[in-house]
């Protein structure tokens, strides 16, 4: 039997007999095999941030990381145990492990040999491996799932009771037996003294429960069909097939050789054909959807992906007791980015729109409560605030502010291009205000290039431009801009009026 028929069968036979024989191996057993696995995964991270993204990759997961050509792509080495620390990245929106990857492929001339080939690479990748390490990433996704269903049924009771010493204590003991594990895992960055559980993740599935029972026996005697897509990402001019045809092509091959079912909504595996220029890489999905879906549930107009907004506070390198502002916070995407993060500042979250106020002021809230229930136990909050006021006439006192992060309107859906020509020059002076002279910092998102670009050489004896990071907003090509604050101290107009402003 070959080894992708082995893996394969290791994902289809998961059943009550296998779960009970592992509970009896030793770690010279598979399990330990598990855990020294080596595997390449892939992740996709906002265009423009690649560079940040690989090095939250080397602090956090101590692994080397190459940035590819196709742009919003990184690609690092791991050991299967490190997988759940993967998935606490904050600058990755998607992840995959890579089946294989070619370099300098070698198209042929015509559209039907080229796809001919396609057919032909599905039998000869080396699946074995990647499909083990999907398998564990999925029976994580599940035992996080059902975390999540069993502290919010625990946290209701507790609000139902009053308090959480009146459940009985069997109960409560063996829930927090039954779930150590996953607790562990989830909570890593919380409590890094654990790191070394971790890899009681890739063990041989110790942690399946009594109630999964009835299903692995009714999958041994009637085995499930595992359900496959394959999505194709092209990109390059010199290519005579579509991305449909090559995903038609080589899904087709995929779909011959493991006898799974093709499902384009509804399915378990999506294996990605990612082709730039003459390059091809094959992987397969760790990820159903994005995890910068990870803060906001009030959602507005314009809303930052919490990614992007990461990238954004990281550039600015926030320290231990700064007071970090975003002036024009929309849903709080950036400060409640912040506040997660960097726990060990203090960010506040602006806006003169009161709806934009009122879903910042949500999403912390629900925030708060997804801790509470993640945590079991109330939560002393997070050091963030929110507030109406106007950008241009800020209630911080000069010099105050460390780091000032936001997203500016493009004069797309939100304001107008005409009325930034007034609001940008407008906004850098105020915000020159508020912030440090010498050390505090900027980083500005905008679209409109042009005005921000006039408004600032106004202001070059407060404002130093030290670097832009070009990004791809829904289409719209964007830029980041980080700047610094000079050492030359405001001056107030008003004062050369015999006037002062009460902030």
């Amino acid at each position: 039997m070959s080894d992708v028929q082995e893996a394969t069968n290791q994902l289809l036979d998961v059943n009550l007999h296998e779960n009970q024989r592992s509970l009896q191996v030793t770690e010279s057993g598979p399990g330990s095999e598990s855990e020294n696995l080596q595997v390449t995964i892939g992740a996709t991270v906002p265009t423009g941030f690649e560079q940040t993204a690989a090095d939250e990759v080397r602090e956090k997961l101590r692994s080397s990381c190459k940035i590819s050509k196709d742009r919003g792509k990184i690609y690092f080495d791991i050991s299967v145990e490190s997988l759940a620390q993967v998935h606490c990245l904050r600058s990755v929106d998607n992840l995959f492990v890579v089946v294989q990857e070619l370099k300098d492929y070698q198209f042929k001339e015509t559209k039907e040999e080229v796809l001919k080939d396609f057919e032909e690479l599905a039998g000869k990748l080396p699946w074995s491996d990647p499909l083990k390490v999907w398998k564990i990433n999925t029976s994580f996704k599940k035992k996080k799932t059902k975390r999540k269903k069993i502290n919010e049924n625990s946290s209701k009771e507790k609000i139902d009771n009053g308090q959480g010493d009146k459940r009985d204590k069997k109960d409560v003991k063996k829930e927090l037996t039954d779930n150590a594990l996953e607790s562990h895992i989830l909570d890593y960055y919380e409590n890094p003294a654990i790191k070394e559980e971790i890899s009681t993740l890739v063990g041989d599935d110790l942690a399946s429960c009594k109630d999964e029972a009835d299903e692995s026996s009714r999958e041994e005697t009637d085995p499930e069909v595992l359900k496959f897509r394959v999505t194709c990402n092209r990109a390059g001019e010199k290519h005579c097939f579509s991305s449909n045809e090559a995903a038609r092509d080589f899904g087709g091959a995929v779909q011959d050789y493991f006898k799974w079912k093709a499902d384009m909504t509804n399915f378990d595996v999506e294996v990605l054909l990612n082709i730039h220029d003459n390059e091809i890489v094959v992987g397969i999905a760790l990820t159903e959807e994005s995890l910068h879906r990870r803060n906001i549930t009030h959602f507005g107009p314009t809303t930052l992906r919490s990614t992007l907004a990461y990238g954004m506070l990281r550039l600015c390198a926030p320290q231990p007791t700064d007071i970090i502002v975003d002036p024009m916070c929309g849903t709080g995407a950036i400060p409640i980015e912040g506040a997660t993060e960097w726990t060990n500042c203090y960010h506040i979250a602006g806006d003169n729109n009161p709806l934009a106020v009122n879903r910042a002021a949500n999403n912390i809230s629900s925030l708060l409560t997804k801790n509470q229930i993640k945590e079991g136990k109330l939560s002393w909050g997070l050091p963030i605030d929110a507030v109406q006021w106007d950008v241009c006439n800020l209630p911080l006192r000069t010099g105050s502010v460390d780091i000032i992060v936001t997203d500016m309107p493009f004069g797309k859906r939100m304001g107008s291009k005409k009325r930034n020509w007034n609001l940008y020059p407008a906004c850098l002076r105020e915000m020159s205000r508020v912030c440090r002279p010498g050390t505090g910092r900027a980083v500005l998102l905008t679209q409109d290039k042009k005005c921000f670009t006039k408004a600032l050489s106004g202001m070059g004896h407060l404002w130093r431009k030290v670097h832009t990071v070009w990004v791809n907003i829904g289409g719209l090509h964007a830029a980041v801009y980080l700047l610094k604050r000079t050492p030359q101290a405001f001056v107030h107009s008003s004062e050369q009026d015999g006037e002062r402003t009460p902030w």
